[in-house]
């Protein structure tokens, strides 16, 4: 595989993954309690939809189609998005929860930017190199902004209280909370297994 094709494999995935978080934000936005979260997830919305325009942009000066591809990571982080939605928390846990969330979500395009760059300075594509540091950016500067917005939530999440262990026993797990479960446990089962295996 050429240089540049691996250049638009990684500027396929990011477009994919900025058009999945179009949809997914304004969700996020809604669920979140407290205004400045809300707040920040919808000016990251129309970052987003600046960013996606950008990656139009770079995929026009090299006359290639941005579709084609589908960001299964995106997916997942996007789901465990919606999963801190459905939890029953409350106020500033529940931010929190979407905090999280968020930021993996930044991390992971900070990941995907900082390769794509790369590729693309050595491919001597300053243009294109220009416009992704411009997305790259703006993605530092939202994760910058989550860790500054979980200080205040933290402080409010020790004074909110947390139900008590028992009324936690008492709450019956959902279908997907069972699932989740389930496949962690199979996870460290087959990390012990693996560990036990090349220790030998």
């Amino acid at each position: 595989m050429a240089l540049m094709d691996v250049l638009l494999d990684e500027m396929r995935d990011l477009y994919s993954a900025e058009n999945q978080l179009v949809k997914a934000l304004p969700k996020m936005a809604k669920g979140a309690v407290d205004p400045s979260v809300k707040s920040l997830i919808k000016n990251h919305l129309e970052e987003t939809k600046g960013q996606v325009q950008r990656l139009r942009d770079a995929f026009g000066i090299l006359g290639k189609k941005p579709t084609g591809q589908h960001c299964n990571g995106m997916e997942g982080l996007i789901e465990e998005g919606q999963d801190a939605l459905e939890k029953d928390e409350e106020g500033a846990n529940k931010d929190l929860g979407i905090c999280g969330a968020s930021s993996r979500v930044e991390h992971y395009e900070i990941a995907g930017y900082t390769t794509a760059i790369g590729l693309a300075k050595a491919l001597g594509l300053k243009d294109v190199v220009n416009l992704l540091n411009q997305n790259l950016e703006e993605e530092v500067a939202a994760a910058k902004a989550i860790f500054a917005g979980t200080k205040p939530l933290l402080r409010a999440a020790l004074t909110q209280g947390d139900p008590s262990e028992n009324e936690e026993e008492k709450k019956p797990k959902s279908g997907k909370e069972k699932y989740s479960e389930k496949k962690s446990k199979e996870d460290e089962k087959k990390a012990s297994a693996d560990v036990a295996r090349k220790s030998r």
